[in-house]
Formats: structure tokens, sequence, C-alpha cells
């Protein structure tokens, strides 16, 4: 009997993996297959422990490697149907230990949200890349004279007006800034050679005389310049204003207003290539949204087009009130200037509200910072 105990503890020390005597019993059976599951799905056993708390836990916490070697042996008691890995659970439940927090929402909300973004760039460019193609081919249609485009001849004749109105005035600005400078050079000379004057005429008492004569008048001349220059740089701040911010402003909303015209007529066309067309189910449902986006396009042409059309007004009001008032300025400050009348240039400059640098002040002047 004696010798059928150890034969019986041999065969239950066979490992799993050997090959063994078959013959065994049905438990052992059971057993092996939840150790074979333990090993397939569950941690690698030949690590040093299994631990079932966090980071830092207590030695409570962790079942030793030793006793799952043992586990053939344990596990008599335990039914065949019920697995190792829920022994193994339960077993670390009973002891004591911080228990380990593994919370998945995080990353799964960051994944979706990720999807979320991704989607809506990828249908923004699939709208673009429509849109864009659409536009490009009615482009070409124009260009080549195959397809129709909405034309408003009045408001058409007023934005060419309006072009032309500009380069203009961007000449008479360049001009202007050109007398400015040849002006502004001029009056240096002026003050230079009436320094030279008043220097030599204290240098030459032969001279004294004559030499103080032109000094006064370079340095009249020049006060004269410098107050003629505050009235041709007004005039020409104002022209600037008027030319980049103003009239560039309007011809904003008309690049606008042309752009939303280019749609407007790529939507049209394709309603009216997919109206002329068959009338199946699926084509019906590509006409009606077709038709949604043209009346998308419909309003907005129409909208900018009102825009272009009270700013072209609202301009040319503004263009006639500025440009009444510096023409009126530029004609004044000239013809005082060289009329010498020093009053007359002073009482132009004075009306129209020009302020120049006050005489002594230590601050470089406007000439200075050009």
């Amino acid at each position: 009997m004696t010798d059928s105990i150890m034969s019986k503890a041999a065969t239950m020390e066979i490992p799993i993996n050997s090959n063994g005597d078959s013959r065994t019993l049905a438990e052992d059976d059971g057993l092996e297959q939840d150790l074979q599951q333990v090993m397939v799905s569950g941690p690698n056993l030949n690590e040093t422990s299994i631990v079932s708390g966090g980071y830092g836990g207590t030695a409570e916490g962790i079942i030793p490697t030793s006793s799952i070697k043992d586990l053939r042996s344990k596990c008599r008691g335990i039914p065949p149907s019920q697995s190792a890995t829920t022994r193994i659970a339960s077993q670390a439940e009973q002891r004591p230990g911080p228990s380990m927090h593994h919370s998945n929402s995080n990353p799964s909300m960051t994944e979706e949200a990720t999807r979320g973004i991704a989607v809506e760039k990828f249908d923004t460019m699939k709208k673009w890349s429509i849109n864009t193609y659409k536009c490009t081919k009615q482009m070409f249609s124009e260009r080549f004279g195959r397809g129709s485009r909405t034309v408003d001849l009045e408001l058409e004749a007023q934005v060419d007006v309006l072009r032309e109105t500009k380069s203009k005035y961007e000449n008479i600005l360049r001009l202007a800034r050109d007398l400015t400078n040849h002006f502004y050079n001029m009056v240096q000379t002026q003050q230079a050679l009436g320094d030279t004057f008043a220097d030599l005429s204290q240098k030459s008492p032969e001279l004294q005389d004559e030499f103080g004569y032109n000094a006064e008048t370079q340095k009249l001349l020049c006060k004269n310049g410098e107050t003629l220059l505050g009235a041709i740089n007004f005039f020409v701040s104002s022209i600037n204003t008027l030319v980049h911010k103003t009239m560039e402003d309007t011809l904003m909303t008309i690049k606008m207003y042309e752009n939303a015209r280019l749609e407007f007529d790529a939507y049209r066309a394709d309603l009216e290539e997919l109206s002329a067309g068959p009338r199946d189910a699926n084509t019906m449902v590509r006409i009606e949204f077709a038709q949604q986006q043209y009346q998308v396009q419909r309003e907005k042409y129409e909208r900018l087009r009102s825009d272009v059309s009270i700013k072209l007004k609202f301009l040319e009001e503004n263009k006639v009130k500025v440009m009444h008032k510096q023409l009126l300025l530029f004609h004044n400050a000239i013809s005082a200037y060289f009329a010498g009348n020093q009053q007359q240039l002073e009482q132009t400059l004075r009306q129209f509200h020009v302020k120049l640098k006050p005489p002594g002040s230590d601050k470089p002047s406007w000439l200075e910072e050009q």
C-alpha cells in the first residue's frame, strides 16, 4: 500500500508539459486545463511574484511563485468547474492591501475626441474641394466662352470707374510725395544758406549789410517753406488715407462680391445640368440638394451686391467731401507761399486746422521723421 501511495504521489508531481503517463484522474485533467488557461491568458509565472496591490503596496498583497508551483496539491478541494484564474483572484481579494484603480475612460474619451476632430477636418476639406472644383470649372467655362455668367451692368460700370479713379489718385499721391521731398531739400538748402550768410555778415565788416539782408531773406523763405510743407504733408496724408484705406476697403468688398458671383454661377450651372438630365430617384435627391446650395449662394451673392452698392455710394460722397477740402488747402497754401504772403499762408493753415512744430522745440519735427 505504501508503494501505491508513493506511485500516486509521483504521478501528481509530473509537470503539465511533460510526456508522462496519460492515465490521470479526472480532477487532474480539469486542473491541468485550468492551469493551462492561466498560463495562456494570465501573467508570466516565471516572474518573481504577482502583485495584487498598486505600486508600493504592502507585502501581504504579493502571491509568491512557490505557491503557484504547489497549486495542484492545494486545490484538491476546489471543484474542477471553477477556473484557476478565479481561484487566484479570490485569494488575492481576501488579502488586505491597496487596490488598483484602472480607468479606461480617459483614453477612450481622448480617442473619440481625436476621431471627431479628424472627421470634422475631413468634412471641411471635402466641402472646400467640391466648392473649389465647381468654381474652377465655372471660371474656365467663362474664360473659354462655354459658360454663362451673371452680369450687373450698372454695378460693374461703377466698379470700373472706382478702379480707374484709384489709379489716378495713386498717381497724384506719388507726385505730391515727390514734391514734398524736393521742396524739403530746397528748404534745408535755404536754411544752410541763410546760416552761412549770417556767419559771413559777422566776419566781413565791409559786406555786413549785404550778407545780413540775404540771411534774413533766406530765413524768412525757410520759415514760409516749413509752413507750406506742413500744408502739403497734410494733403498727402489725407490722400493716402482715402486711397489706401477707404478705397481699398471698398475694393475688398468688391472682391468678395466677385467671388460670391462666381460661386453663385457655379452652383447655378450645376443645378441646370442636373435638371436637364434623367429624373430617377437618385437624381431627384441630388437636384434637391443642389437647389438648397443654389439658394444659399444666391442669398450670399445678393447680400454682397447690396453691400457693394452701399459702399460705392458712401465712398463717392466721402471722396467729394475730402477732395474739396484738400484741393482748396493745397491751392491756397501754394498761392500764398509763392505770392510771398506770409499772413495768408498762416491763415490757411489755421483755417484747415493744420498744426506745425512750435518754434524752439527740441523734438524732431515731422520733416525729420520722414
